[in-house]
């Protein structure tokens, strides 16, 4: 068989980039042409909502910071990545930078139309006032190079690299209406000359860039809301550590920890960091990375995850994984990812992005001539012909300004991504999102997904019976020692037995010892009876046979019931059995 000759490319290097000036779909198109066009570059991703570039690349070929130089090529500002910064640390500081964002954004907004405001309103308050037109000129100026500097900015910055962006129609509207304004103000003969009126559109140019300063500001809110679930999953992180030090337990900031560090965590604290047990015997809540609700049994050399939650036992264990490469720290950047990546569709927007910007000058130049020469040949003269054919360009420009094609399908998959991670669904990407319409089977877990998570007793079988009230008396006070003895647990199951005993208006007694053991099950002493209650395994330690309910086990247990063996005394008393009710919601 013929060997292909041509090598498979090796696989790259990734690197996010934060890019920075980024206002529209054209800049983002832009961007990603560029890179993607550059040596070396295998893969690129820009994304307007997060404000990054996600850059494959060949190291052979290429470095982050000559794609840092190629980015700041287009006209647009880039930073080289921090390195080894961890998901935790990359999220608190999109989040500062996101905040300043909105606070900015709505200062300018709400102090541009109280600008809008006044200048709608003043003149009509002061009718004959002469020096009118000269304060809006001074009003609008302000306004244009406080709030509205960046339009301009950005405008230019595009002009100069020979491209156009959504900033260049803002920059391009508002400016010549300003220019018309100032010269109807300053030499208002040009018009009358004519026969005009030197009308002024101070008013229009302060209120456009009030509206689209507000529509930024909803799109910052925006960026900052889809943010929330990767807040809320990094913030599963403890901020310290109990950490073991020459004998003493000394709580630490979890940034500096390093690996070989002996940590201590009791019941009920978060796991700050990876591990492995040293000793100690416990049972672990690791829902937030299985979404299984049924703890972990946790015992020496097994792995600790850390955000997960301890809830029986005090453990020791020894940090082996910190910072960028833990596994919560790994899901925080998955989902990072994921509202960075694009949908297939994604494509087709930036094709007409890629266009807009042109076409509507282009547009804005057909209508200034349309309407020129149908007023012109009307018998209207050639002034009035041209301000109106002015106004009509200019509005044309105005109304394309806000562009959604650039930021919808990007907003839609921070949103999904965002909302799933908060329901304990983490989705990779667009290309899943927009897959997922075909789906026709869907897996689901079962525990906390399918049912509530919260086991109840469903059945009492007891080894022998009383004829006499048919065993009543028996199973009470069967269910009242285990659920004494459970009262020093925090296992989900022994939760659900004391509350099932409660419920029957049992009288429980706190045990005068407990014993767990982890992944087996509870013993002790209550009101001086031996009580021990878990599964077979625990069972053979203490050398109780249980065949004698074996039938009734397994028959349990083919009814999705887990069956728990009680032992009073040293001998089989029987099984209490519990299970995992069905939602309401899950259909059958």
């Amino acid at each position: 068989m013929p060997v292909s000759s041509a090598a498979a490319p090796a696989p790259g290097e990734k690197v996010v980039i934060p890019v920075t000036g980024m206002t529209c779909a054209a800049c983002q198109s832009r961007v990603q042409r560029t890179l993607t066009n550059t040596a070396g570059v295998q893969d690129a991703t820009v994304n307007l909502m997060m404000g990054n570039a996600t850059v494959t690349f060949d190291p052979s070929t290429t470095a982050p910071a000559a794609l840092v130089e190629t980015i700041r090529g287009t006209g647009y500002g880039a930073e080289l990545p921090v390195p080894d910064r961890s998901a935790f640390e990359e999220q608190a500081a999109r989040d500062v930078v996101q905040r300043e964002e909105f606070s900015s954004l709505r200062r300018k907004a709400i102090a541009s139309g109280i600008a809008g405001a006044v200048a709608m309103f003043g003149p009509m308050l002061v009718m004959d006032a002469t020096w009118m037109p000269y304060a809006l000129l001074a009003l609008t100026l302000a306004v244009m190079l406080w709030a509205g500097r960046h339009f301009f900015t950005s405008a230019w910055a595009a002009f100069r690299h020979h491209a156009a962006n959504m900033d260049t129609l803002v920059a391009v509207g508002t400016g010549s209406a300003f220019v018309y304004s100032v010269i109807a103000t300053v030499a208002p003969a040009v018009f009358t000359s004519h026969g005009l009126t030197p009308d002024l559109y101070y008013e229009p140019v302060i209120i456009i860039i009030a509206l689209i300063l507000t529509g930024n500001a909803f799109e910052a809110r925006a960026k900052r809301q889809t943010s929330t679930a990767l807040r809320a999953l990094a913030s599963l992180q403890p901020k310290t550590a109990r950490l073991e030090r020459d004998g003493t337990d000394v709580d630490v900031p979890v940034e500096s920890l390093q690996g070989g560090d002996v940590i201590i965590v009791r019941p009920g604290e978060r796991v700050p960091v990876d591990g492995e047990v040293l000793s100690g015997e416990s049972a672990v809540d690791e829902s937030m990375l299985t979404g299984e609700s049924a703890p972990v049994p946790k015992n020496t050399g097994d792995r600790m995850i850390g955000g997960t939650i301890n809830r029986t036992g005090a453990l020791r264990y020894r940090a082996t994984t910190l910072g960028a490469d833990s596994v919560l720290a790994q899901i925080v950047r998955l989902m990072r990812d994921a509202q960075g990546s694009r949908a297939p569709i994604q494509a087709l927007a930036d094709k007409v992005s890629a266009v807009f910007v042109p076409v509507v000058i282009s547009l804005a130049i057909v209508t200034f001539a349309v309407w020129f020469l149908s007023v012109h040949l009307t018998g209207g003269s050639g002034g009035t012909a041209a301000v109106r054919a002015f106004a009509s360009a200019v509005t044309v420009l105005i109304i394309a300004c806000p562009c959604a094609m650039g930021l919808a399908v990007p907003t839609a998959v921070m949103v999904a991504t965002g909302k799933g991670a908060g329901l304990g669904i983490l989705i990779k990407g667009g290309e899943a999102l927009q897959r997922a319409g075909d789906v026709t089977t869907v897996l689901l877990d079962k525990t906390g997904t399918v049912t509530e998570g919260r086991p109840t007793v469903t059945d009492v079988v007891l080894v022998s019976a009383s004829a006499a009230d048919g065993g009543d008396a028996e199973r009470a006070r069967l269910v009242a020692l285990v659920a004494s003895l459970e009262t020093r647990s925090e296992h989900p199951v022994a939760d659900a037995i004391v509350q099932y005993a409660r419920g029957k208006e049992l009288v429980t007694t706190s045990p005068e010892s407990f014993t767990s053991h982890a992944g087996q099950g509870v013993s002790g002493i209550v009101s001086g009876t031996t009580v021990a209650a878990g599964n077979e395994a625990l069972m053979q330690t203490l050398g109780i046979s249980v065949a004698s309910v074996r039938a009734d086990a397994d028959r349990l247990a083919g009814e999705g019931k887990t069956p728990m063996y009680v032992s009073i005394d040293g001998k089989l008393a029987g099984i209490l059995a519990v299970a995992d009710p069905i939602k309401s919601s899950s259909l059958a």
